[in-house]
């Protein structure tokens, strides 16, 4: 019996060792991105991380970006531009690196030699569920890297995010601050484990006013940084699923998307607005992973699109100046 009872366990033990190995090998649980807080920002990933999810890998540099390693100021032959987003830019767990848009554009510019530079740097500062005042926070600690152009990438949610918080590091499974002991842990905390809901974060959620017109302001001042710094900005929006096709946004969404639409145009902004150019496309739902963020089909869409915009104000200064 005793002999039994131990051949069992020991069976036990050696599945879950395989579940174990197999979990981590094979999807990456048990090595997570973390997250930190910040008092402005709200929270970023936290410097320095490198792993696998689902066979994608993942690289978070020294500035919470998700790109390689880079110095603060590159050299002078290099042409830099500082992407500014959110998990549509970062890409996500089901976004290789190689395949992020900054990444995309990265090669994109690399193979036209814009001007005269030896070198290109795309750099993708980003998090999940950033907004402008999240960015605009970024951009106001870390600088602007000595950028040529910073190029803004939201998505039409984003014209109505809400204050900056911490509030869901280390409380909520998506933003966790610590790594789990087990990749069975994590499983168990992501998927069975119920999510406890975080009151003062629903308060947060909640936020009363025009949250356009703040959005809106947050994108004016990370244009007024840009200029001060002598750099091009570029401010492109991509719609949610549902804004495809027909009936289109809704009525709030449409009011937010003149909105935005005049305030370029005030603001004498380079603006590219995808809606028109994804609904162009004779099957725009198959540049979608879900809803609202995009898969490798979407992202080379986007990047190409904002590539030759952005050579265009490059030339265009070049000529000017």
């Amino acid at each position: 019996m005793r002999v039994a009872l131990i051949a069992i366990l020991a069976v036990v033990i050696g599945l879950l060792l395989a579940i174990e190995v197999g979990l981590r090998s094979l999807f990456g649980f048990g090595n997570p991105l973390i997250y930190i807080g910040d008092q402005q920002i709200g929270y970023l990933l936290a410097p320095n991380q490198r792993t696998r999810r689902f066979g994608n890998r993942i690289e978070i540099n020294e500035y919470s970006m998700r790109s390689a390693a880079i110095s603060k100021t590159p050299a002078p032959s290099t042409l830099r531009v500082l992407l500014l987003g959110d998990s549509i830019l970062n890409g996500g767990w089901w976004t290789d690196q190689t395949n992020t848009i900054s990444s995309l554009m990265m090669r994109d510019l690399a193979s036209v030699r814009a001007d005269n530079y030896q070198e290109v740097e795309v750099l993708n500062a980003s998090a999940n569920s950033w907004g402008p005042r999240n960015q605009l926070a970024y951009l106001q600690k870390f600088g602007h890297f000595n950028a040529q152009a910073v190029v803004l990438l939201i998505n039409t949610d984003d014209l109505f995010a809400t204050a900056p918080t911490a509030l869901p590091v280390g409380r909520d499974r998506n933003y966790p601050d610590t790594k789990p002991p087990l990749a069975l842990v994590e499983v168990w905390q992501r998927y069975a484990k119920q999510q406890k809901s975080i009151p003062e974060l629903q308060a947060v959620q909640k936020e009363a006013g025009d949250r356009v017109g703040i959005n809106l302001e947050a994108i004016s001042k990370i244009q007024a940084l840009t200029r001060q710094n002598n750099s091009k900005f570029l401010l492109a929006m991509t719609p949610l699923l549902r804004e495809i096709g027909e009936p289109g946004p809704r009525d709030y969404e449409i009011t937010a998307r003149q909105r935005l639409k005049d305030f370029t145009n005030a603001q004498q902004i380079t603006y590219i607005d995808f809606l028109p150019i994804f609904n162009a496309n004779t099957n725009a739902r198959r540049l979608y992973q879900d809803h609202i963020h995009l898969n490798l089909q979407g992202n080379q869409l986007v990047s190409e699109v904002m590539r030759r915009s952005l050579l265009q104000i490059l030339s265009e200064s070049n000529t000017n100046s």
